[in-house]
């Protein structure tokens, strides 16, 4: 039954990594151009903001460039997603002593941190959602009077995946800046823009200041933000659907 369970978690986190890639995926492609640019390269696409950027590639670059880079994404998030919760469900059984033991945050940090080598961030954002799900879930109760998990619903599910997400955001942003920066590199004169990681952050705090680390930041959290609501409550709704079916069984 054990066994199960875990597969479950795993179906489920497929089916939401699918849907999240499928509805939020423009929003990525937005993200990265703002990213990449810093305003001094002239013959890099510039964008005044989040909507006309997604004007502007639609008009320009259709469908396909919303969605460029669409079949790898939505593959990965798939199989990271699954792979995730397959793990961190095992983990949290694992920590836990039976299934009435409510776990400690260190080892909801724990159980995120061993799986959260396949999704981004994933130890602060599950930490996060657990803390929350556990106050949440206590608050509900006690109005309740009733200690059932199930007095969550989807506006609960929305709410715990977007405020994760944001905590998650706010630390691990500045790194993804500088990655995307490493990564693109631009040359002026057939010379690499940046060294090293070191000359990104030292550029970008001369030229930009903090908000150069945090540049494309609405983009992201217009797209991870509701994503991540998404995939909680297509996550936590496929689950209720295999409890329901198991019960009848």
């Amino acid at each position: 039954m054990a066994v199960k369970w875990e597969w479950e978690n795993a179906t489920a986190g497929a089916v939401a990594g699918f849907a999240t890639v499928a509805i939020m995926h423009p929003l990525d492609v937005v993200r990265t151009r703002f990213q990449v640019n810093d305003g001094r390269i002239s013959n890099l696409p510039s964008y005044k903001n989040t909507p006309n950027a997604i004007f502007t590639i639609a008009r320009s670059e259709g469908s396909r460039g919303l969605y460029a880079g669409f079949t790898p994404a939505v593959i990965g998030s798939s199989i990271s997603w699954g792979l995730f919760f397959f793990f961190y469900s095992r983990a949290k059984k694992r920590y836990s002593r039976d299934e009435e033991d409510k776990l400690s945050p260190g080892h909801h940090l724990a159980a995120a941190a061993e799986a959260g080598a396949l999704v981004s961030h994933g130890a602060i954002q599950f930490t996060a959602y657990e803390e929350l799900r556990k106050l949440l879930v206590d608050f509900k109760s006690e109005k309740a009077k009733t200690k059932d998990v199930e007095v969550l619903n989807s506006l609960d599910y929305t709410f715990l995946g977007a405020s994760s997400k944001v905590a998650a955001i706010l630390f691990t942003y500045p790194v993804q800046v500088i990655r995307s920066r490493l990564q693109q590199r631009p040359n002026q004169n057939g010379v690499p823009r940046y060294a090293d990681s070191f000359h990104v952050i030292k550029e970008t705090a001369r030229f930009e200041g903090l908000r150069g680390f945090y540049k494309g930041i609405t983009a992201n959290l217009l797209k991870n933000v509701p994503a991540s609501a998404v995939t909680f409550v297509v996550y936590e709704n496929v689950l209720k659907v295999f409890n329901l079916t198991r019960k009848k069984d």
